[in-house]
């Protein structure tokens, strides 16, 4: 009996690396981009049940865990406030350093608001370049501004 979403979590990524299974060979079954599939099978989005059915199959994954995939998700996925993983802690240094800088130039562009992770669409690629490849992220979200009541 599975009791929580982090065990199918477990689930996903064994049989991935059991089946040596890409996040973009996922993606393709699911019929959305790496970066919502990925999301999706971590935990932090709902699959419809077709998109379930499908991850289900690619991965071997019981009825109970495909019905799991398909419950809306209590999000956020880090274990501390302070992430300790050091991609993940760069991303928040990333904001640390770089977070004023955007909330300022966001709303000099676009007003009292905030950027929608809701509304949104991310794209990873890898940028070949002679020094070392470089981490290519392209971030898309819906203007949500403040109203006044």
């Amino acid at each position: 009996m599975i009791t929580t979403r982090t065990e199918v979590t477990a689930m996903i990524q064994s049989a991935k690396v059991t089946k040596n299974i890409k996040w973009s060979d996922i993606a393709v079954v699911v019929g959305q981009s790496k970066e919502w599939s990925t999301a999706a099978c971590l935990g932090q989005m709902a699959m419809t049940k077709e998109q379930a059915e499908g991850v289900g199959k690619i991965l071997e994954l019981s009825d109970e865990a495909i019905a799991w995939l398909q419950i809306a998700p209590y999000k956020g996925s880090l274990p501390t406030d302070v992430p300790t993983d050091p991609l993940i802690y760069r991303w928040y240094e990333l904001v640390s350093v770089y977070g004023t800088t955007l909330k300022e130039l966001i709303h000099e562009e676009f007003g009292d608001g905030i950027m929608s992770a809701i509304d949104f669409s991310m794209d990873l690629q890898r940028e070949e370049d002679p020094k070392g490849d470089r981490v290519h992220v392209v971030m898309s979200g819906k203007f949500l501004p403040y109203k006044m009541y």
